[in-house]
């Protein structure tokens, strides 16, 4: 069955929509976005979220003190961090108990990719990073060893496209199910879900 992560939520009711249709994970982004959310709500909002269902940690441009603090307040046990650049970084994360999702931009990821600075699982984004952009997965011609998340434009219209074209384990949405950027759509989320599972 196809992974799924919604993305960027900060409030108790989509929370609670997200457990309600058993997504995989919720994401909750720490970087500087319209989807931010500070430690204390955050760490609210993660207390909701069963063990069956990963809390993910959204960072980027976060200092890896920062990102320790944060995990260490929130409750959280896995971290997608987009600006990774060493091994010696992921072995922190871990040493802290952290899973790592490491997030790439597309066409920066060689064929047979193996998680080689030691990270869990890869994330591959569209070129411009949480913009929301869809980027040509068609054209995507290296493919990662493993379980691999695909992210970057995706919507209930186009993901099941998406997953046709390349294979991904999981895909991650975040504006593709809103109605106004950081504003979810629970409707939207539902109809994502659906389009995938079905």
């Amino acid at each position: 069955m196809t992974f799924i992560k919604v993305c960027g939520l900060r409030d108790a009711d989509t929370v609670d929509l997200a457990v309600r249709l058993g997504v995989d994970a919720i994401g909750f982004v720490f970087a500087e976005s319209v989807r931010k959310v500070d430690p204390a709500l955050a760490a609210d909002l993660i207390a909701r979220v069963p063990a069956s269902i990963r809390a993910v940690g959204v960072f980027l441009g976060n200092p890896l003190d920062q990102i320790l603090d944060i995990a260490r307040a929130t409750g959280l046990k896995y971290v997608q961090i987009h600006d990774l650049d060493s091994a010696e970084q992921v072995q922190s994360l871990h040493d802290a108990g952290l899973l790592v999702i490491r997030a790439v931009v597309s066409g920066k990821v060689r064929d047979g990719y193996n998680l080689d600075l030691g990270e869990d699982e890869l994330l591959i984004d569209g070129t411009d990073a949480g913009s929301g952009v869809p980027w040509d997965w068609a054209q995507q011609q290296s493919r990662p060893q493993g379980h691999w998340i695909l992210a970057g434009g995706l919507n209930p219209d186009n993901v099941r496209a998406a997953l046709d074209a390349t294979g991904a384990w999981g895909v991650d949405v975040s504006s593709g199910v809103e109605s106004s950027r950081g504003v979810k759509n629970h409707v939207l989320i539902e109809n994502f879900v659906a389009a995938v599972r079905n």
